[in-house]
C-alpha cells in the first residue's frame, strides 16, 4: 500500500478512532495519544493484506485504549476532588446526518453516561462503547477483544444493566437545556437569588472538577439551598476580562467562561421537567486546553 494511500485510509477513519478512544478514556489528550500510537502501528508496515481497514484500526485503537485505561485508573484513585470527563466539542456537522444516529452518539458522549462508564471494567467499557455507540456486531467485537462471542454478549449485558441502573434520567432537548442555561446565567449574574433557586430541583447536585489546581468544591454538593447559594456567591466574584460563550460540548449546550482569552470554566446543566437536576463545573485547566479555539 503506497504511503499516501496509507495516510488517506487512516485519516478517513480517524474520527471513529478518536470517538472510540475518547469514550473509553474520557480525556482528549489520552485519546489523541492512543490514536497517534495506532497511526504509528498502522504506518510502520505495508498494509496490503488488510481487507477491512476500519475494523483493523478500531481493533488496534480499542486494545491500546484498554491498556491506557488500566494505567490511568490508578492515577484517578489519587485524584483531588471529584473526577469529570474532559469536555469535548461535539458539533457533528454533516458527518452524522441521521437524527437517530446523532442522538445515540450524543448520549454516548454525555457527561452523565461517561461518569457511569467510569465504574465499568476496561473490557466492559470497550464492549459498551463499540456496541452501543458505534453499533459493531458482537462477532466483530469478539475479534477485537480476542474473546468468544458468548463472552462478549455476557460483558455487554452486564455493562448495559450497570448503565441502565445508574444513569440518571434527564431531558435531552438541547433547546430546553439552552433556555435554562440562559435563565440560570441571567439570575446568577443579575444577583437574583430567588430566581436562581426557582430553577433548581430540590435535590439538585453540583459536581466540580478542579484536580486541586483551581477553586471548586472538593465534594459533590446536594440540595437546592447549598447549591444555589454556592453558585450565587461564585457568580458575584469578578473574573479578569471575562467572556462568555455558548458552545456545544458532550452532545449538549454548555457555557464556556474565558478569562483574558483563556478557558477558565465550563458549566453544563442536566435538566428534567423544567428544573436543573445537576450542575457540572469543569475548572481543571489541564482539561480545558482543547477548548482554546472553541
Amino acid at each position: 500500500m503506497a504511503a499516501d494511500i496509507v495516510t488517506d485510509v487512516f485519516e478517513e477513519h480517524r474520527p471513529v478512532l478518536t470517538g472510540v478512544a475518547y469514550r473509553m478514556l474520557g480525556r482528549v489528550a489520552d485519546a489523541e495519544d492512543v490514536v497517534q500510537e495506532a497511526w504509528l502501528r498502522w504506518s510502520a508496515d505495508e498494509r496490503g493484506d488488510v481487507l477491512e481497514p476500519r475494523g483493523y484500526l478500531v481493533r488496534i485503537t480499542t486494545r491500546l485504549a484498554i491498556d491506557r485505561l488500566r494505567h490511568v485508573q490508578s492515577r484517578r484513585e489519587a485524584y483531588v476532588g471529584p473526577w469529570l470527563p474532559e469536555p469535548i466539542a461535539t458539533d457533528f456537522g454533516h458527518t452524522v446526518p441521521d437524527t437517530a444516529e446523532r442522538a445515540v452518539l450524543a448520549e454516548s458522549v454525555s457527561l452523565a453516561v461517561l461518569v457511569v462508564l467510569e465504574a465499568l471494567s476496561p473490557l466492559e467499557r470497550a464492549v459498551f462503547v463499540l456496541r452501543e455507540a458505534f453499533g459493531f456486531p458482537y462477532g466483530e467485537i469478539a475479534t477485537t477483544l480476542d474473546r468468544t462471542e458468548a463472552a462478549v454478549r455476557q460483558l455487554a449485558g452486564r455493562a448495559r444493566k450497570h448503565v441502565d441502573e445508574r444513569k440518571p434520567r434527564y431531558d435531552v432537548d438541547p433547546t430546553e437545556r439552552r433556555d435554562l442555561t440562559e435563565r440560570f446565567l441571567d439570575a446568577a449574574s443579575g444577583g437574583d437569588l430567588k430566581a436562581l433557586l426557582s430553577l433548581l430541583a430540590p435535590d439538585v447536585r453540583l459536581v466540580g472538577d478542579s484536580g486541586g489546581k483551581s477553586k471548586a468544591p472538593l465534594r459533590v454538593m446536594q440540595s437546592v439551598d447549598k447549591v444555589g447559594r454556592f453558585l450565587f456567591a461564585v457568580a458575584q466574584q469578578p473574573i479578569q476580562d471575562m467572556e462568555l460563550r455558548f458552545v456545544e460540548l458532550n452532545g449538549g449546550p454548555a457555557l464556556l467562561v474565558l478569562s483574558a482569552g483563556k478557558p477558565d470554566t465550563v458549566l453544563q446543566l442536566e435538566v428534567l421537567e423544567g428544573r436543573i437536576q445537576c450542575v457540572y463545573i469543569q475548572r481543571n485547566p489541564d482539561k480545558l486546553v482543547s477548548l482554546v479555539s472553541a
